[in-house]
């Protein structure tokens, strides 16, 4: 009797949380990279001095300084937008993930670290420093992507614009469907080795490579299927 009330109390909870759930990561995200956006743009279209003076990982750092200041603004401003709205919530999400790993990597990640205890030291607001080495401060980063990694996997929930294109097209239903395959779990894999690849390089290349695997053996077990 206990676990039917509760069976049922959960019903309800996913049915409201797939209108509620991602609304107040998209309400916040939109507040925090729309406050960033406008406050670059406030301060011109040159690029700063400090940020002129970032050393950006590739493919950013072979762009100009001015353009990767009209990237970021103009990513964040629009993006914020697209949150708020509910509307490509996935692509957007993606590009504020983007966005996020870009700057932990160029100012908030320690440039030396020896262990992963000396690197937690960079899990902070501020900037930590020992011995005149910078050990980071990439909390606040890392907290944004953490809530931005939600909106790509699960989109803007049912109370946004993509929901409502979806129902307007006759692809409403398309909302619950659920496919859990290597496939599936290869491209989890391959967006979270992306993320690592630009932080801790070698968990990125094995997060690669074993994307790769899924990624075949997926193909084998449809090969298999079919055959």
């Amino acid at each position: 009797m206990v676990l039917n009330a509760y069976d049922r109390l959960t019903d309800r909870l996913k049915g409201a949380g797939d209108w509620f759930a991602p609304l107040g990561l998209r309400l916040l995200l939109a507040w925090e990279f729309w406050t960033a956006g406008t406050g670059k743009l406030g301060a011109g279209s040159e690029a700063p001095g400090w940020f002129v003076n970032q050393d950006f990982v590739a493919p950013f750092g072979l762009l100009s300084p001015n353009l990767n200041w009209f990237l970021v603004t103009w990513g964040e401003i629009l993006a914020a937008i697209a949150l708020l709205l509910g509307l490509f919530t996935r692509f957007f999400a993606f590009s504020l993930v983007v966005i996020t790993v870009v700057a932990i990597a160029a100012v908030h990640w320690p440039a030396d670290w020896d262990s992963l205890a000396q690197l937690w030291e960079g899990y902070s607001v501020s900037r930590v420093m020992d011995d005149g080495e910078f050990r980071g401060n990439y909390r606040i980063p890392l907290l944004f992507l953490a809530m931005t990694v939600p909106l790509v996997f699960w989109g803007g929930g049912k109370l946004s614009l993509d929901h409502l294109v979806n129902k307007l097209s006759g692809r409403g239903d398309r909302f619950l469907d659920r496919r859990e395959d290597p496939t599936a779990f290869a491209l989890a894999v391959f967006f979270f080795g992306l993320i690592a690849v630009y932080l801790i390089s070698l968990w990125g290349a094995v997060l690669l490579l074993v994307s790769a695997i899924l990624f075949g053996y997926g193909l084998f077990l449809k090969r298999q299927s079919s055959a």
